[in-house]
């Protein structure tokens, strides 16, 4: 019998009418959505639902509303025996997998995740960083590219690691545009811009990596009941002290995506269950393995049925 690991998903997955469908099912589900309402001050979920769009894509909001969605479809599981032995989430989804494997209380998350995500669109002026998908360019020779560019003084960093041929990179505009013609050089496929506010997962983020350690040294952390997979590692940690450090981290470190599904097939896992809003690490994971993995999404209770048919027919 193989193992099971939930994914939790990060900015870009975030739309309109995200997590209303599990909140009308559920009654614990909606009520993960009142108390981001209560905790953040304002209408979140309401946001969530109408939207506008562009009110959702920011930062500030889409984080606090994918920590939400993912944290209210959770609920649906409480009931179905499905246990993971493993849970890691994307960049901001890691602050998900804490709350799923009860490291930190979800209100605790989600103004801690909305103040992240204010201190992240602060952290570099608007037009002065951001970040571009490099398809078709292995990380060895990505990182000799930016590596020039970096010498040069023009900062940027491979960011997110996603998959094979798909990694992310980010920093100073400069920096971006030098590394993005001198890949395209080298034989990458494309370079597309990101429409972000920001140099994410860059050294540009260190004011942002500096505030929220403040911001996290007052908020309560549990040992966790299950191990959390770390982005800047791909490795495991239970420990609630290292688990905090570890968002500390992340904050101006490369998400290392692809190590970690490698590290978790490596150790037995064979069923993939994201939760949350869309399908984003769902494609990852089967571009990573495309063979011998099971690989769901679950965003309503009829997605959760699928899984659950799927595991009893095998």
């Amino acid at each position: 019998m193989g193992k099971t690991a939930f994914l939790f998903p990060g900015q870009g997955s975030q739309a309109i009418g995200m997590g209303i469908t599990a909140a009308a099912e559920n009654k614990v589900a909606q009520a993960v959505l009142t108390e981001a309402d209560e905790a953040l001050g304002f209408s979140l979920s309401d946001l969530m639902k109408n939207g506008p769009e562009e009110e959702l894509k920011k930062t500030a909001n889409a984080q606090p509303a994918l920590l939400t969605v993912s944290t209210a479809v959770l609920q649906l599981f409480s009931e179905s025996g499905l246990q993971p032995d493993y849970v890691a989430g994307h960049s901001l989804g890691e602050y998900s997998a804490l709350v799923a494997a009860n490291v930190i209380d979800f209100k605790d998350a989600v103004s801690v995740v909305r103040k992240r995500g204010e201190l992240m669109e602060a952290a570099v002026p608007a037009g002065e960083g951001g970040m571009a998908a490099v398809m078709g360019m292995n990380r060895e020779d990505l990182q000799a590219v930016v590596s020039e560019v970096n010498a040069e003084g023009n900062p940027v960093q491979l960011a997110n690691l996603n998959g094979p041929n798909q990694i992310v990179i980010s920093g100073s505009a400069n920096g971006i545009k030098e590394a993005g013609e001198r890949a395209k050089e080298e034989g990458a496929r494309r370079v597309v811009p990101l429409n972000v506010s920001g140099p994410f997962h860059s050294p540009l983020m260190k004011p942002a990596r500096e505030q929220l350690q403040d911001v996290l040294a007052p908020v309560s952390f549990r040992n966790s009941e299950v191990p959390v997979v770390m982005n800047a590692s791909a490795s495991t940690a239970t420990d609630a002290e290292t688990l905090k450090e570890a968002l500390v981290t992340q904050v101006t470190a490369p998400v290392l995506w692809e190590d970690s599904i490698r590290f978790l097939l490596e150790d037995g896992v064979d069923t993939f269950i994201e939760i949350g809003g869309g399908q984003v690490l769902s494609g990852l994971v089967k571009k990573i393995q495309r063979r011998g993995v099971e690989v769901f999404s679950v965003e309503n209770q009829a997605d959760l049925d699928a899984v659950l048919n799927a595991k009893e027919g095998s």
